[in-house]
């Protein structure tokens, strides 16, 4: 693929913006997977979407995929779900717009984090700033899983906030219900799931959502992290 050189590759030519770019790249991918659905679960997840317009070509591409196969004659399945990866706040703000036309949404907190903040978390002069507890970070996320409910499709987190045992309380309070991390993760969130109750979660999550100062939040974050079922 030919193009300039970028000064700041992370917010260049990448995901989503260089599929549409090069259809003749994006357009394999797909059919091999709508084809490979034959034979096991399989889903389309649209990374780094920013803006409707890179959805609805996105949406395009993908019918004129599906129609070349029937053309084709190639067998493959029609129903694979189309979600979208949320990780640019335009996408987080704008949640409910995007989730009208999809399947299932991902909140991708590593790069929604470091955008949201405008920080390079691998950058030691300033990751210091990388905090997932910022209340724009968390507010963002809240929309992000109301939208979701409110068009009645699933939401679910990747990235290093939703393997980290000690956020998964506020964000089952917050209304996250599918977590995606590494496999050495598991067991501990897995834990820390079983060991909470939705009920008494929800209302310091909310408090903790609503906190106007930081050691307040940390207070009750710790609050939260210390209940135990009884």
């Amino acid at each position: 693929v030919e193009s300039n050189v970028q000064v700041t590759p992370a917010l260049g030519l990448r995901a989503i913006r260089l599929c549409l770019s090069e259809p003749a790249l994006f357009k394999p991918q797909l059919r091999a997977i709508f084809r490979a659905a034959l034979f096991g679960e399989a889903r389309v997840m649209i990374p780094m979407l920013s803006s409707l317009q890179e959805l609805e070509q996105s949406l395009a591409i993908i019918r004129e995929v599906r129609a070349e196969l029937k053309r084709d004659g190639i067998a493959f399945n029609e129903d694979v779900p189309i979600g979208g990866m949320i990780e640019v706040p335009a996408a987080a703000i704008a949640a409910d717009l995007f989730a009208r036309k999809l399947d299932f949404l991902s909140i991708g907190t590593n790069d929604l984090i470091q955008y949201t903040l405008a920080i390079d978390r691998v950058d030691d002069s300033v990751n210091y700033l990388y905090d997932p507890l910022h209340p724009s970070v968390l507010r963002l996320i809240h929309s992000v899983l109301k939208a979701g409910r409110e068009a009645r499709i699933p939401v679910a987190m990747c990235g290093e906030m939703a393997g980290d045992t000690h956020f998964t309380r506020l964000l089952l309070g917050l209304g996250l219900r599918e977590f995606s991390m590494e496999p050495s993760q598991l067991l501990e969130v897995r834990q820390q799931i079983l060991s909470s109750r939705i009920t008494d979660v929800e209302p310091i999550a909310n408090a903790i959502l609503a906190c106007k100062d930081t050691d307040t939040l940390y207070q009750q974050l710790e609050q939260l992290n210390a209940m135990s079922v009884s």
